[in-house]
C-alpha cells in the first residue's frame, strides 16, 4: 500500500514588509517565522523547511537556531532545512547540530543537503569556489558514514582522515532522516541512491513533468545499487488566496521583487507579467484558488509518483500576514482537497 502524501511548508525567511510597506528587522522576520511554523503544526501538516542563506534579503542563516525555537512550540510537525549547504560547512557539526535538534524535538528533525543556488557562503567562510563539486561530494560522503552511528574511520583529500571516532550526542532512536536536495543535475540524483537517500527536487520553474526524467533516474540508479528507491520530495514556490485573481494580484509585486533582485545578480532580463502567468497556469508557481493550487498539486504527485509536496510560502517582501492566511488555506482547504483527488 502506497504512503499518503506528506505535505510541508518551506521558507527561507524573506524579508517582508510591515503594513506601511517598510521592511522589517531580520530579527522580527524570525520570530514570524516561528509563529508561521506554529501556525502548520496546529494545521497539522507534515513539515517546515527552513533555507539557510547569507545575504540581506533572507533573515535565516541558522536554520538549526530557529527550528530549536520552533520545536519548543510546537508537537508534531517535522523540522528541516531547505536546504543546509554542506559544501561550506562542517558535517560533523552539522550532524551534530540537526542531532541536537532531534533530542530537542522528541525525533521530529530532518536534514536536506544541497549545494545551495547561492554561493555567499563560500567566501564568508573561507572556502574555493572553485572546488564547488569537489567540496560537496567529500563531505556528503562523510556525512554518510556518520549516519550509522558507529566508530567512524574515513579518509578524504580536503580534511585530515578520521580514525574510530564517534559523534556525539546520538540520535536517539534509529537514524538521522537524511534528503539529498536536487536542482537539476542528474549526478545529485544518482548520488541519492548510491548513498540510500531520499530525494528532494528543487523545481522553481518550467513544467514539473520535465522532472520524470530524474525520478526515472533514481529508480534505475537504486536498482542497480541493488537497493529499494527511496521517497521522493517536490519543493516548489506557491501562494494561496480566496480566488485566483487575489492570489495573482497579492503575489506578483512582490514575486517580481524578488525575482528581479535576484535575476539582475545572475544577468536574467526583468520578469514580465506574460512569464509570471505562465509560470501559475503551466509551470511550477502554485499561485491561485485552494481548488486550483490542490488540482496543480495533485497533478505533480501523480506525475511524479512523489511522497511529499513542499510549498515554498514566502516570496520576497510579501508581508507576514498574507504569509499566515496563505498558510491558513494551504493547511485547511488545499491539503484536503489534493488528499480527495488523490483518493478519486
Amino acid at each position: 500500500m502506497t504512503a499518503p502524501l506528506q505535505f510541508g511548508l518551506d521558507t527561507f525567511g524573506d524579508v517582508t514588509k510591515d503594513a506601511a510597506g517598510a521592511m522589517l528587522p531580520h530579527a522580527q522576520v524570525i520570530r514570524n517565522v516561528v509563529d508561521e511554523a506554529v501556525l502548520a503544526d496546529e494545521l497539522g501538516l507534515d513539515f517546515i523547511g527552513l533555507g539557510e542563506h547569507h545575504r540581506a534579503d533572507f533573515a535565516i542563516s541558522s536554520p538549526e537556531t530557529v527550528l530549536a525555537a520552533i520545536a519548543a512550540r510546537t508537537k508534531r510537525i517535522h523540522l528541516g532545512s531547505a536546504v543546509t549547504v554542506l559544501s561550506s560547512d562542517d558535517p560533523i557539526r552539522v550532524f551534530q547540530r540537526f542531532a541536537t535538534l532531534d533530542a530537542l524535538s522528541n525525533g521530529r528533525a530532518e536534514v536536506i543537503l544541497g549545494r545551495g543556488s547561492f554561493t555567499e557562503s563560500f567566501p564568508l567562510f573561507g572556502f574555493d569556489l572553485r572546488k564547488y563539486e569537489e567540496l560537496f561530494e567529500e563531505k556528503l560522503d562523510l556525512f554518510a558514514a556518520l549516519l550509522p552511528q558507529k566508530p567512524v574511520s574515513w579518509e578524504g583529500k580536503l580534511r585530515p582522515p578520521l580514525r574510530d571516532q564517534l559523534v556525539y550526542p546520538p540520535v536517539e532512536h534509529g537514524t538521522l532522516k537524511t534528503w539529498i536536495g536536487v536542482g537539476g543535475s542528474p549526478q545529485s540524483v544518482v548520488r541519492a541512491a548510491h548513498y540510500d537517500l531520499p530525494l528532494m527536487l528543487a523545481i522553481i520553474g518550467g513544467d514539473p513533468a520535465r522532472f520524470a526524467p530524474f525520478v526515472d533516474l533514481h529508480h534505475r540508479a537504486a536498482k542497480e545499487f541493488g537497493r529499494t528507491a527511496q521517497p521522493i520530495g517536490v519543493h516548489s514556490p506557491g501562494y494561496v488566496a480566496e480566488t485566483d485573481e487575489e492570489a495573482r494580484e497579492e503575489l506578483w509585486p512582490d514575486y517580481k521583487a524578488m525575482r528581479d533582485r535576484i535575476g539582475k545578480e545572475r544577468g536574467w532580463p526583468p520578469m514580465g507579467r506574460d512569464e509570471f502567468v505562465n509560470e501559475v497556469e503551466h509551470g511550477s508557481l502554485y499561485a491561485g484558488s485552494p481548488e486550483t493550487v490542490a488540482r496543480k498539486i495533485a497533478r505533480t504527485a501523480k506525475t511524479l509518483g512523489i511522497s511529499r509536496f513542499q510549498l515554498k510560502y514566502s516570496a520576497g517582501p510579501l508581508p507576514h500576514e498574507k504569509l499566515m492566511k496563505s498558510i491558513e488555506l494551504y493547511g485547511r482547504k488545499v491539503v484536503p482537497m489534493v488528499r480527495e483527488m488523490l483518493a478519486a
